[in-house]
């Protein structure tokens, strides 16, 4: 039988069900680390069904740096009005701002990164592997594409709080918190002297 300590500390990192907490950590014996593991495979399951679901409502958040030489705003979207009052979508908003000007991300997901500049960097990475066997090189590549997405990809970066999840991951949690879809449209980031 779960203990509420348990089950509080559980319910506050994953904003599951009390219930859906309880079980989980009694289907694990009470290891904490597993239950956690069974609520994220949950809330993974919970928002890829609520993926398709419409994102007309929702906030523009802002945050200019101390020095006054660095903004951003960023679209995050989400079903209902209600929703984007909730103050967990509103941190959210201010998490993926505060991402945005730290990182400077190119776009919000791969498909985003105009084609130009992936066959550029596809290029760069063939000359510095050039003269390897093409199997070799087809995978070197591919790996420092990835590298590259992961890096200039807002949804595929670390999160600058906690690396152990990418924004992706963050925004997944926050679906399964909240219940409703969530979605980063758009943002800009705006540093004086950069163009």
């Amino acid at each position: 039988m779960a203990d509420t300590a348990s089950i509080m500390k559980l319910r506050e990192q994953t904003g599951a069900g009390i219930l859906e907490c309880r079980n989980a950590l009694d289907e694990v014996k009470g290891d904490f680390e597993k239950a956690l593991e069974i609520i994220k495979k949950k809330g993974i399951a919970k928002a890829a069904k609520k993926e398709q679901r419409v994102t007309a409502e929702g906030r523009i958040g802002t945050y200019i740096h101390t020095n006054g030489k660095l903004g951003v705003m960023v679209e995050l979207n989400c079903e209902t009005d209600f929703v984007a009052k909730n103050e967990v979508f509103q941190q959210l908003l201010k998490d993926i701002c505060m991402q945005v000007a730290a990182t400077k991300p190119l776009a919000v997901k791969r498909e985003d990164i105009p084609g130009h500049l992936v066959e550029e960097q596809k290029k760069i990475f063939n000359e510095e592997a050039k003269g390897k066997p093409a199997h070799i090189l087809e995978k070197i590549t591919s790996g420092k594409m990835d590298s590259f997405y992961k890096e200039k990809c807002l949804m595929e970066q670390p999160f600058i709080k906690d690396n152990t999840q990418t924004i992706q991951d963050l925004l997944v949690a926050n679906i399964a918190k909240i219940g409703e879809n969530i979605k980063v449209n758009r943002f800009v980031r705006f540093e004086v002297g950069e163009c």
